[in-house]
């Protein structure tokens, strides 16, 4: 199976159907957020018109009902496409459907995760080695037991959810909590409420939630009678001072901490404490987990020891059960995605000569612990949700006005980092607001509101290096008030203090303080 996060549009969907050469579409007529029920079915009507067009046909469109025995969506159901789960359970009541026996490296599932090419990167996961990984780490970095009763706060929608909802806890036969909606709704006291009325005593979310419920509910933990022993973090860098606040208040003094780091294309945890056994870092995630051994290199293929104090690329030296199979129907992109960067000779079959490039920096303190620094490449992480900037530029280029996009991440408090848009005009068109609202309405339509800029500028000009480039390091540096640089050499630099002065303002003042490693190596990375 192939999942697509409800927050996409229905065009993103269809990106996947057909990539995918799904026959199936699984969906539900609707489904609440923030106290609203939103309708979902229509956006399954535009990806199997949309995929249609890629000339790929879906053969039928499965829906779950959200109030069982009422059709909650106002999108008319197509007669020999659509089938309401709901209608058809009851004829199968009782009957039994033998599982089929499938080989250990047979595909599970694609989980898509945003590349730099514009193109999503389908990664290919195994039933076997993911299973078992998925099921291992719940059990030993989560430490679940049978008598307890887990949460992850998080969407199945994307691999924290896949990983830590649906398989490894269900692996385990152990008690999860799902639910619907956000959790700031209506009162940020609801995740605390759950927690007490259904006894949770392992918790697990993003650095994106425990900000977004720090900032709206300080101390609404506080006020709830429950005790969790353990909490994870993950899918982003968590800062120290959110560390604490998620230790002191949410945890009472009383959870041990796992700040987990992996990505889609591993499966499951690569980094991490290990309750009761290593002292807890804030911001740190640790050592390897068991089984996993990670190495920071710098650009030149030198290895960057402990304690050196130099960030550089993380890598894992050894395969690992969980690490995706190939990139779906593209596996040399994979092996230069992933592996070509610090490979001396192509035609190894020694694993050793093959380490897995993850796309993050990283720094390894002396005590072994590593601290991730956020992305190397052209890719966006908004809260936790990772976004091609290609995606979105492609999606802004929709937009018959606009002639050039460019897109740059904004350090924000709650999501971590947002993007911001650069637009330049078409000769002869005028800047306008309506613009600026067609661009908008573009990501939020091919993408998902995931997307949404928090601010669209119109330029007069990108600035250009003089072979034609456009020059994102230094519109990530405006957007985010930094200085930027030396911009002599461009073929317009002139260009540049225009575009900081209507970013921010005539008399704007810069901060000093050093900008994260990912927003920081943005736009240097081909």
């Amino acid at each position: 199976h192939s999942q697509v996060f409800s927050g996409f549009s229905g065009k993103a969907c269809a990106d996947r159907v057909s990539d995918s050469e799904s026959r199936l579409l699984i969906t539900m007529d609707a489904y609440y957020r923030s106290g609203k029920l939103l309708e979902h079915k229509e956006k399954a009507d535009i990806a199997v018109a949309e995929a249609a067009k890629d000339g790929h046909e879906l053969e039928k469109v499965l829906i779950w009902q959200r109030h069982a025995g009422k059709y909650s969506s106002q999108a008319k159901l197509v007669e020999g496409r659509d089938f309401v789960i709901n209608d058809l359970l009851p004829k199968y009541r009782g009957k039994r459907m033998d599982p089929v026996q499938m080989p250990a490296d047979a595909p599970l599932f694609l989980m898509y995760t945003s590349g730099t090419t514009g193109k999503p990167k389908d990664a290919q996961h195994s039933i076997g080695g993911y299973l078992a990984y998925v099921a291992w780490t719940s059990k030993y970095v989560q430490d679940i037991h049978p008598e307890d009763v887990y949460w992850c706060m998080a969407d199945i929608g994307w691999i924290t959810g896949h990983s830590y909802i649906v398989y490894g806890p269900l692996a385990l036969a152990a008690s999860s909590v799902v639910y619907e909606g956000v959790p700031t709704h209506p009162d940020p006291g609801r995740p605390w409420r759950i927690a007490e009325e259904l006894g949770v005593n392992i918790f697990h979310t993003s650095p994106t939630a425990i900000r977004a419920l720090r900032k709206d509910g300080p101390d609404e933990p506080g006020k709830y009678n429950y005790r969790f022993k353990h909490m994870t973090t993950v899918g982003e860098p968590i800062e120290p001072a959110v560390w604490k606040w998620y230790f002191n208040v949410v945890g009472k003094k009383q959870a041990v901490i796992v700040d987990t780091w992996w990505q889609t294309e591993t499966g499951g945890f690569l980094c991490s404490t290990m309750p009761g056994i290593h002292k807890m870092k804030p911001g740190s995630a640790g050592p390897g987990i068991p089984g996993i051994h990670p190495v920071i290199y710098d650009d030149e293929g030198k290895e960057l020891k402990a304690g050196s104090g130099k960030a550089g690329n993380i890598c894992i030296r050894n395969p690992w059960p969980g690490i995706m199979q190939t990139i779906w129907g593209d596996r040399e992109r994979y092996v230069k995605t992933y592996f070509a960067k610090y490979n001396k000779n192509p035609k190894s079959k020694d694993w050793r000569d093959w380490p897995f490039l993850c796309g993050d920096g990283a720094v390894q303190a002396a005590d072994g612990y590593y601290r991730i620094l956020g992305r190397i490449d052209d890719v966006i992480n908004v809260a936790g949700h990772r976004l091609g900037t290609k995606e979105i530029e492609s999606a802004c280029l929709t937009v018959p006005e606009v002639a050039e996009a460019a897109v740059v991440p904004v350090q924000d408090e709650v999501k971590g980092r947002v993007p911001e848009v650069y637009v330049a005009l078409k000769p002869g068109v005028p800047p306008s607001e309506a613009v600026i609202d067609r661009v908008i309405k573009a990501n939020e339509e091919v993408i998902g509101k995931i997307a949404r800029p928090k601010h669209v500028y119109i330029v007069p000009d990108m600035p250009k290096t003089r072979s034609g480039k456009i020059m994102r390091r230094v519109l990530a540096a405006i957007s985010n008030r930094r200085d930027v640089g030396d911009v002599t050499t461009l073929a317009n630099p002139d260009v540049v203090e225009q575009i900081r002065v209507m970013v921010q303002g005539n008399d704007a003042t810069k901060t000093r303080d050093e900008l994260p490693e990912d927003i920081a190596k943005f736009g240097q990375v081909e």
